[in-house]
This record gives C-alpha cells, sequence and structure tokens, in this order.
C-alpha cells in the first residue's frame, strides 16, 4: 500500500549556500534590517502595524513609478518612443498592485480605525511627496501642493522643479509636433508652470493617428500605453475613496482635507485629456 501521506517538512538542499561569514547574504542586500525596524505604532493597537505596512508598501511601489515615469519621459525626450513602452507597461502593472491593496486595507473596521486614529494627528497620505512627485510628472500641479513640503528644502525642489518643467504629456506634444500633425508652437513651448488644458490642435492630432494607425504605429501604440496608465490611475484613485469612505465615512481627512469629497473631485481629473476626448469623436 503506497504511503500518501504529505510531509511537513521540507529537505534543505544540500547544494545551497549556508556560509555567509565573507558574502553578502539576501538581507544585506535588500537593507532588510532597516525596511522591517521601520515601523513604530504610536497607539499599541493591533491594527496599527497594518495601517503603517500598507502605507510604507504604497510609499516603495511609488518611489517604482516615479523611478519609471522620469525614465519613460527621459526616452521621450529623446524621441524614442518604443524604449519608453516597457516603462509605461511596467507603470500600469504597478499600479495594479497598489490597487489590490486597498483590499487589504479594508479589512480594517471603523472601530478598529478610530482605535488609533487620533494619534496620527494631523499626518495624511496628501502629505505624500512621492505621490505629489508623480502627479506633478504627470501633468496634476498646482503651486499649493508644494506647502506642506516647504519644511523639507530638497523636496519641496525637487517638487519646484517637476512643477516648472513639462510634464509627460507636454513631451508627448512635442512628438506631436515632429510628426508634422499641426501643433502650433505656442504649445510646443508653452509656459510649463501653468495647467494644461485640452486643445482642438492636440485632439485632431490623435485623431488623425488613430484614423491612421498604420501611418502613425508608434504614435498610436503610445497613445493606448498613455490610456492603460491612466486608466489604472483613475481605478486607484476610486478604490481609494471608496475605502475611505467604508473607514470613516464622509468626516474630515487627519490632513484637514473634505476626505471623500476631496477624493471624488480626484475622478474627474485627466492627464491626458484629449485622449479620452477622442473616444467620443470616432
Amino acid at each position: 500500500m503506497s504511503d500518501d501521506r504529505f510531509s511537513t517538512q521540507q529537505p534543505a538542499d544540500k547544494d545551497a549556500y549556508t556560509d555567509f561569514s565573507e558574502d553578502m547574504i539576501y538581507g544585506d542586500y535588500l537593507q532588510l534590517n532597516k525596511i522591517l525596524n521601520a515601523q513604530f505604532p504610536i497607539s499599541g493597537e493591533h491594527d496599527e502595524m497594518l495601517f503603517i505596512i500598507i502605507h510604507q508598501a504604497t510609499e516603495l511601489w511609488l518611489k517604482l513609478v516615479l523611478h519609471e515615469v522620469v525614465a519613460a519621459q527621459n526616452l521621450l525626450t529623446q524621441k524614442d518612443i518604443r524604449a519608453s513602452f516597457k516603462m509605461l507597461a511596467r507603470v500600469a502593472r504597478i499600479q495594479k498592485q497598489m490597487i489590490q491593496s486597498w483590499d487589504v486595507l479594508s479589512t480594517l473596521t471603523p472601530a478598529d480605525y478610530l482605535s488609533f486614529r487620533d494619534d496620527l494627528g494631523k499626518a495624511s497620505g496628501f502629505q505624500s511627496f512621492q505621490y505629489r512627485a508623480v502627479e506633478f510628472a504627470l501633468g496634476n500641479k498646482h503651486p499649493a501642493m508644494m506647502k506642506p513640503h516647504e519644511h523639507d528644502s530638497d523636496k519641496h525642489k525637487a517638487l519646484n522643479e517637476l512643477y516648472h518643467g513639462p510634464s509627460m504629456y507636454d513631451r508627448v506634444v512635442q512628438l506631436l509636433d515632429v510628426a508634422d500633425l499641426g501643433i502650433p508652437h505656442n504649445l510646443v513651448e508653452r509656459d510649463f508652470s501653468q495647467p494644461y488644458e485640452s486643445n482642438d490642435y492636440v485632439r485632431n492630432a490623435w485623431k488623425t493617428i488613430y484614423t491612421n494607425t498604420d501611418k502613425y504605429w508608434n504614435l498610436y501604440e503610445l497613445a493606448e500605453k498613455l490610456v492603460d496608465l491612466e486608466d489604472s490611475f483613475l481605478q486607484w484613485r476610486f478604490r481609494h475613496m471608496k475605502t475611505v469612505e467604508r473607514v470613516i465615512g464622509f468626516k474630515r481627512g487627519t490632513g484637514g482635507t473634505s476626505g471623500v469629497n476631496y477624493l471624488k473631485k480626484a475622478l474627474d481629473i485627466r492627464f491626458f485629456p484629449e485622449l479620452w476626448e477622442l473616444r467620443t469623436e470616432l
């Protein structure tokens, strides 16, 4: 009779390295001692650890998003459109992971959160430097959003540079100009600190691309990559809003914002407006 019982112990691989007295080990490479010892709950409540780790993990993902967005924008500046696709696709996949994280945070009940909410003081995700940097890099930038970082000169300087510099979409509009798609000079060399406004010339350029995909394949594929990225961003914003509503209802946020109502307004923001408006015209 065969023994079909499962083992409760995995034997060690005899060829696996076990002596790291003179070599770098996994935890050292990843700086895990720093990362795993960076959680300092204030309240002593069990669920505060979940809250901290979810937000720290999100900040790590945001660091990678910003890394990829900057790299993609640099490639677009160099007119290397196809090379940027890898970074843009990666950002969309990262955002899927970030969206799923709201499922974990949703296990926090209103009673759980209330047990330590007061210990947060005025701290809020609204003050996330990396999130603001990503928004600025993609084009949603407002000078008031830099104010929470005035106390940190390095962060404030970085946001100020993004604020005054071209967004990713500004670089894309410049590519439309290079392709002789009728983009006015004042759009190509505009004041990048001013909000981008939807433009008929840009929308018509995209319409030309979408109705002549073979001729403008790289720009067409770039457009769809941008839509993928923004679609994921919108899903993240929506899940953020619904998770906040589930946990605190319509209370004001710890950072002083109107909470859910503030987050709802963000759902109407578009980084690449003409790419969405175009759908109705096609």
